[in-house]
């Protein structure tokens, strides 16, 4: 399942996946995925497209700004 909201998206890597959304897990994906030449970059956009790329990104900055 493709989360389609903020919501949804952080279940998912909270919940389902179990990993805390910590101020350095955030940082840490968000440099990945900003690095358009990074190898899970270029497989996450060819998966998931990149308006999906884009929300995500939107959505781990959304993180950022409530991180503990």
């Amino acid at each position: 399942m493709i989360p389609d909201s903020y919501q949804a998206w952080r279940h998912c890597i909270e919940v389902d996946c179990r990993q805390p959304l910590t101020a350095a897990f955030i940082a840490e994906r968000l440099q990945e995925l900003q690095d358009y030449g990074h190898f899970r970059t270029v497989q996450f956009v060819n998966l998931y497209g990149s308006a999906h790329h884009q929300r995500v990104l939107g959505w781990f900055a959304e993180a950022a700004r409530t991180a503990a």
